[in-house]
């Protein structure tokens, strides 16, 4: 039970990330996104810069590059779990561990479809270990409609592996 609280806090973390413009700056309610709206998104193709889905990494292989200390442009592949239901501004990926890889959309210069949960997905950026504050945590929860008993719960930070992503390729 609390490995799945860790990995849906951990899924809103890296979601949330996304929609602000740094885990360490203050999140400004999803202000200054320049993407387009979700109606306008197809539920499938290129998003962001365009980029290639050869020499993709499964995320076990990618991630096994990082440690505290180092960032690494990396192109990955996966299945997304979650995605911002706010703006599509980020997803997360299902490690294969029980965790979930935080996938934010670079600048806000661009979406995803809201209903791209369960799909294929690659995605090239820069990747990261970092450790997330509580309060980042908290709000990437409330960001995600969790209840206030789920965001209360938030006590600790948390380290997770993200990534700033130029491009993503949903299938």
């Amino acid at each position: 039970m609390q490995k799945t609280f860790i990995v849906v806090v951990l899924s809103l973390f890296f979601g949330f990330s996304s929609c602000s413009n740094s885990t360490s700056d203050t999140h400004d309610d999803h202000a200054g996104h320049n993407h387009k709206s979700e109606e306008m998104l197809a539920s499938t193709g290129n998003f962001g810069a365009e980029i290639s889905k050869e020499n993709a990494l499964d995320i076990p292989t990618a991630i096994a590059q990082l440690t505290a200390d180092t960032t690494k442009n990396l192109r990955v592949k996966g299945t997304i779990l979650e995605v911002c239901q706010h703006s599509g501004c980020w997803i997360t990926m299902d490690m294969g561990n029980g965790e979930a890889l935080m996938v934010n959309m670079l600048d806000h210069a661009y979406a995803v479809p809201k209903d791209a949960a369960g799909k294929q997905v690659w995605v090239e950026g820069m990747a990261a270990r970092e450790l997330i504050p509580v309060d980042m945590l908290k709000h990437y929860a409330k960001d995600a409609g969790r209840s206030q008993q789920e965001i209360d719960a938030i006590t600790e930070p948390e380290w997770t592996y993200t990534i700033d992503a130029v491009g993503v390729i949903i299938q």
